[in-house]
């Protein structure tokens, strides 16, 4: 029987679904996967509306009046505050309402939907050489909507200053349904504007008396300094004097920072700036935070474009992260904090002279005890990338005490920086608890985390606690509690106490006059909640525990692994990095690595049935999960997705048979075993027959448009055992593990693995292995892979023992044994070193590059290569390796593709229902790459998943990397 609301919210769905030409989303999962962003809280919406157009938008703010019912404007949903939650109808811009409309270089500004990303925006602006330039650190995933719903800033806004400074014009949807569009008015246009008898009217009439008798008390309450983001911007609807063109009022500036709580943007104006044409960095080292802040107010006396703090939780996070630790070789030593500090210039020569005066002028007078000056691009990527994944860094220290954004946003003015934080430091000591640094030093805006347990009525109260305290300081010294991250709840909850009743009552009549029905985004900037309300974790929290086959302890279980998942959205990024390719190809909230973790995280907190952990809808959104473990690395707060697949698969087995298409590729290995020979010829013409393809996809669901890999008639192992070695082994022993595909498949993989090994000076040896399990893992077939790995860590312990490595050249294998051994086998000794000594083929040869012993001799051949490396090697080992061994002969040269994963991922692929995403994932980057490459260029791989997928769309070659590298040895 259904409840009162829930009929309300069937019958709302169906209105919205006549209403709009969009998607609309009311059901459970969609629910659960919008009540949460990357803040502390949780609203469980009634539904999700997906607009085509600002028709759709107008139609969905309509029919949401009529009925009563709020609603919540949204984007990338990486809200810090809690502003992007609540319990109406949320609008999600992202999947459609992402284009940019028109750019206008000469005059410097882009026209833009509010949906699409700030990098993506620059990304489509970068060939007029000019730049959208509010960078939060999410700006990989960040909407323009968000950024103008917030008023976001930057590490660059001592220059360019907030958002609210490049909006120029907006199209708006009022809270009535109505459009309107802002800009800035004459005297003339204001009257014309008033005359009107809509909404519009009505807010144009009643505007300007608030905002004068609003004038002394904003001078009075606001701070002056350049990161006050909080409240409404009621200050700035008048102009001071009027512009050249006669501009006296402007209704973007009150429309910015306002969270979606008076009206709807459907599309801006932006402002554009020219891209600096070079820039550098120099990374100050501290042993104390305290050191940090004073040199803070020295870099401000140069020339300097942003100075960004980094805090010791972060910079111990980063060393032991995955995807960091191999990328911050800019550390001298082992400080506490350091400072990034950037300058520009017309080119690298006068910014590397602008660094080195810098450097020594700041090394006589801070604390400072190192500085590492970085001028190419590449190098300071890696700088930016830690600073930008920090928040994400932090929430990775473990335990249910989390560095928690309550207290995360204030700033003050540059110069009070090191009283200020060492009051901050006291009152967060003083409760017992610590906190992580980081932010923008330069306008004195820094992002301070205290640790708490909000599983915990303690770690609540510490919360309200701390939050009161800090709120009192800020005052103290004249600063503003929102520096950049907006209101919300968290710092809305402090709104008369930081404005004073009188300015909030200003704000409660601006309010009043764009939504009198108070629908738009309630209980947000003011007015809001108690802060210890609605929170993600609260004390009553609970998970259930599930029975399980791999090893979660370091994630304190496999709640705890799901629970990683913070919110902050890094997964739903585009033309960057490989996670998540599911994201990047579909636009859909479900299809990130979030959306699942958010569903997941329901199911075991109760908060869908708990039986949906192994429900068929449960599958479906696990199910284009292409398992490439991006998110492992990539993502910052380690994410493993692909794991928690693996084990939800082992789940969902329990209470449903297993496909047969499961099973068959589970058995590969068996199965490739049955052929070999003279039946390998019959075999591969039976498999590529057209009736054999049309059984596959009607009875297999294997798309007939893939080719299944041809079996040779002569297996790599009997080719190795009949082969005479070319080395006395100098370097002694090496295991050569013959995964299923080199050995039944591609023995020329194995054969130029073995040239290589043996010209290194290596003995080659093989085992006696088994399938490594990777098809049985990735099936989630646990219980048979765990017997693999007892037999294959049993197989190869003798060899490590003696000090062999175990070498490889299909990643995805090898790095079975490395990452899903110990997991499989619960951290057993024996696992650990078979996982220590298991490398892959590139690895050897670059560890190998001039250590005194035996060298390969290359040849003449020049080849120009273009290669793509395999996601399980890019998340846990990454690419670096593998671009130099392929740049080893003297006259190679090789390239990494700029692509993330390639669409193929195992057998994903090859099954008909991935087919059409498989192929949008290969399109991201990766086959117009390819596309572009000339005749002569090689392609490379280093994983069969890549070759296939390659092959399939090129059909051209893609040999993996020891075969490329083997042509150029001498005497081959």
């Amino acid at each position: 029987m259904k409840t009162a609301r829930g009929s309300k919210r069937s019958q709302l769905a169906e209105e919205l679904t006549r209403a709009v030409a969009g998607e609309v989303r009311f059901d459970r999962y969609a629910r659960q996967m919008y009540s949460t962003d990357a803040s502390i809280y949780k609203m469980t919406p009634l539904g999700v509306v997906l607009p085509r157009d600002a028709d759709d938008v107008s139609a969905v703010i309509e029919t949401c009046q009529n009925a009563g019912v709020s609603v919540l404007p949204r984007g990338g949903g990486t809200g810090l505050s809690g502003q992007t939650v609540n319990r109406g109808v949320v609008i999600d811009f992202s999947k459609y309402m992402h284009d940019v409309l028109d750019v206008n270089a000469d005059e410097g500004w882009v026209y833009t939907q509010p949906g699409i990303t700030i990098d993506e925006l620059n990304r489509q602006v970068a060939h007029t050489g000019k730049y959208f330039t509010p960078d939060p650190s999410t700006s990989s995933r960040a909407n323009i909507g968000g950024a103008m719903g917030n008023n976001s800033c930057g590490s660059h806004s001592i220059i360019y200053g907030k958002t609210v400074d490049q909006v120029q014009e907006i199209s708006v949807i009022l809270s009535d349904g109505s459009r309107a569009r802002f800009e800035g008015l004459t005297a003339a246009q204001l009257e014309g504007k008033m005359a009107l008898s809509s909404l519009e009217g009505q807010i144009y009439r009643g505007l300007p008396d608030v905002a004068e008798r609003a004038s002394g008390e904003a001078e009075r309450r606001f701070p002056k300094i350049l990161r006050r983001v909080g409240g409404y911007n009621i200050d700035r609807y008048y102009m001071t004097s009027p512009l050249d063109n006669g501009t006296i009022i402007d209704l973007t500036q009150v429309m910015v920072g306002s969270e979606g709580t008076l009206a709807a943007v459907t599309d801006a104006r932006l402002k554009l700036w020219d891209i600096p044409k070079a820039k550098g960095l120099a990374v100050l080292h501290f042993h104390t935070l305290r050191d940090s802040m004073e040199a803070t107010v020295a870099t401000l006396e140069h020339d300097v474009s942003a100075v960004e703090h980094i805090g010791e939780i972060i910079i111990s996070q980063a060393r032991k992260s995955l995807g960091f630790a191999r990328n911050i070789g800019f550390l001298q030593g082992l400080p506490s904090d350091i400072l990034v500090v950037e300058m520009t210039g017309e080119n690298v020569s006068e910014v590397r002279s602008k660094l080195e005066t810098f450097r020594d002028a700041i090394q006589r007078s801070t604390g400072t005890f190192a500085v590492t000056i970085l001028l190419e691009a590449a190098d300071q990527r890696q700088v930016w990338a830690m600073r930008e994944a920090g928040l994400g860094l932090m929430m990775n220290v473990e335990g249910d005490s989390k560095p928690l954004p309550f207290v995360e946003d204030t700033a003050v003015a540059p110069d009070r920086l090191p009283e200020y934080v060492e009051r901050f430091d006291e009152i967060v000591k003083r409760y017992g608890t610590e906190a992580g640094y980081y932010g923008h030093a330069s306008v004195g805006c820094l992002h301070i985390r205290p640790l708490v347990n909000l599983k915990k009525t303690a770690g609540i109260d510490t919360m309200y606690q701390i939050a009161d305290e800090i709120s009192d300081l800020v005052l103290d010294f004249e600063g503003s509690l929102s520096g950049e991250h907006g209101d919300g709840i968290v710092r809305g909850a402090w709104a008369e106490k930081m404005f004073g009743e009188e300015l909030v009552n200003n704000f409660r009549e601006v309010k009043d006059l764009f939504d009198p029905q108070g629908i738009m985004n309630p209980g947000k900037v003011f007015d809001t909640p108690d802060m210890r309300e609605n929170l993600r974790y609260g004390t009553d929290y609970a998970t259930v525990n599930l029975p399980t086959v791999l090893d979660w302890s370091s994630d304190g279980g496999f709640a705890g692994a799901i629970e990683r998942c913070n919110g902050v959205g890094a997964c739903r990024k585009f033309n960057s990095g490989a996670m998540c390719p599911s994201y990047m190809a579909t636009r859909e909230e479900e299809h990130s690595t979030r959306g699942r973790a958010n569903a997941l995280r329901s199911a075991i907190s109760g908060a869908l049935s708990v039986d949906e952990i192994r429900s068929d809808r449960m599958l479906e959104v696990l199910d284009l999960c292409l398992e490439c473990k991006s998110c492992k690395s990539e993502c910052p707060s380690n994410v493993d997705m692909a794991k928690i697949k693996y084990e939800f698969l082992n789940l969902y087995y329990q209470t449903h048979s297993v496909p047969l298409r499961s099973r068959i590729v589970a058995d590969i290995h068996r199965l490739n075993a049955l052929a070999p020979g003279y039946l390998a010829p019959l075999a591969n013409v039976v498999n590529g027959s057209p009736p054999a393809k049309w059984a596959a996809d009607k009875f297999l669901k294997i798309d007939r448009r893939r080719s299944l890999p041809k079996i040779v008639s002569r297996t790599f192992e009997q080719w190795f055992n009949r082969r005479t070695p070319r080395t006395t082994g100098s370097r002694g022993d090496i295991v050569l593990f013959h995964d299923t595909f080199m050995n039944f498949n591609h023995p020329e993989s194995g054969e130029a693995a073995v040239t290589l090994l043996e010209a290194l000076g290596y003995r080659v040896r093989l085992a006696e292995r088994v399938c490594c399990g990777r098809p049985m893992v990735s099936s989630g077939l646990l219980d048979r892979a765990v017997q693999n790995a007892k037999r294959n860590v049993a197989a190869l312990t003798p060899y490590v023992e003696a000090g062999a490595k175990i070498v490889g050249c299909e990643s995805s294998c090898v790095l079975t044994l490395k990452d899903e051994y110990p997991d499989l086998l619960g951290g057993e000794y024996a696992a650990r070193a078979v996982a220590d000594a298991s490398v892959m083929l590139e690895e050897i040869l670059i560890d190998a590059l001039d250590d005194g012993g035996q060298q390969i001799e290359w040849n003449d051949n020049a080849e120009e290569i273009l290669l793509h490396v395999h996601c399980h090697e890019r998340a846990l080992i990454g690419t670096s390796q593998a671009i130099a061994a392929l740049n080893l002969p003297p006259n190679y040269h090789a390239e990494l593709i700029d692509a993330g994963c390639c669409g193929m991922a195992g057998s994903f692929g090859y099954a008909k229902e991935h087919y059409a995403v498989s192929q949008q994932v290969g399109e991201d980057r990766l086959f117009p790459a390819l596309r572009r490459a000339g005749e002569g260029t090689r392609f490379a791989v280093t994983g069969v998943s890549c070759k296939q997928q390659i092959e399939d769309e090129m059909d051209r070659p893609a040999p993996f990397l020891a075969e490329v590298l083997a042509s150029a040895v001498a005497g081959r």
